[in-house]
């Protein structure tokens, strides 16, 4: 079937480029956000929307993109919302980072009133979103999945079914425990050669061909050196991803000791004003403990 009317809820950061790919390739968007819709998304031919409700009884697959769990709760079963306007064989997808146990529970209400539901969280950030890169990683029915994928290649590169409702949101916290941990070894190798009275910029330059290389190394270790800390991607939405983490380690009886470390130097850094600091400026947090910020020769 192919996927002519699409719905897009939640125009944010992300959302927006998300929601002007979709038009640009030609689709019918139905939009709806709690803020006015942008003009730019009105000019390029998208539909405004007066409620959740009205985009699903539009569209034929509606995206949500939104920031947290309650979000993700309000817009489909609030007062004029999705679960409202949804009907037979339509699909509901929700590419928000929220809970993977309210995921599952989500996706059996909607499955409920005879629709589909994919969660589809996305890694990739603002720069993915505007450059319809994103890493797109899917739980939900397969027959689903294989309907919205060249929906979602036109959002995003890498797109993977990993498999039933909720594993999407899994992964998503998989990735976020990775990245996290990951700006925490590159600020502290970077603080380290710092003080040490390296150069920043060249030893992170000189790692960048050896094993110690990652994007993180590459993109935000750049950030550290010139001090650029406009997000990108806020301290209060990563936080909200390892707290994610963590309430679910402790639901399945494990320990992640690095993760619980990682949220409170993050923590440390809202305590300092920093909770809309991109999350390359954990590095902040470290370097108060030192008495020494990085900063190139």
């Amino acid at each position: 079937m192919d996927m002519t009317n699409i719905g897009f809820i939640g125009l944010g950061t992300m959302g927006r480029p998300m929601a002007g790919h979709l038009l640009a390739a030609g689709h019918r968007v139905f939009l709806h956000d709690a803020a006015p819709v942008a003009p730019d998304l009105i000019a390029a031919g998208g539909v405004a929307c007066k409620s959740s409700k009205q985009v699903a009884e539009e569209a034929e697959a509606v995206i949500i993109m939104v920031p947290d769990t309650p979000h993700v709760e309000a817009v489909l079963f609030g007062k004029d919302g999705v679960a409202s306007g949804i009907s037979k064989g339509k699909i509901v997808v929700d590419m928000s980072s929220i809970s993977p146990l309210a995921t599952k529970e989500f996706a059996k209400k909607i499955e409920a009133l005879g629709a589909d539901y994919l969660d589809a969280p996305v890694s990739g950030g603002e720069v993915g979103a505007k450059a319809a890169s994103l890493t797109i990683m899917v739980g939900g029915p397969e027959r689903a999945f294989n309907t919205m994928k060249p929906v979602f290649h036109k959002m995003g590169k890498n797109v993977t079914r990993v498999g039933a409702n909720g594993d999407g949101q899994t992964t998503k916290v998989a990735n976020q425990i990775i990245v996290a941990l990951t700006i925490e070894a590159v600020s502290e190798a970077l603080l380290f050669a710092s003080k040490a009275g390296a150069n920043p910029a060249l030893v992170r330059k000189a790692l960048m061909g050896g094993f110690a290389s990652s994007r993180i190394l590459e993109v935000h270790g750049e950030r550290m050196v010139k001090r650029n800390f406009d997000p990108g991607f806020r301290i209060e939405l990563h936080q909200k991803d390892l707290n994610l983490a963590l309430e679910g380690a402790r639901t399945l009886g494990i320990s992640l000791p690095s993760t619980a470390v990682a949220q409170q130097l993050f923590s440390s850094c809202t305590a300092h004003g920093g909770k809309a600091w991109d999350h390359s400026a954990m590095v902040r947090a470290l370097e108060l403990m030192a008495g020494h910020e990085i900063a190139a020769v």
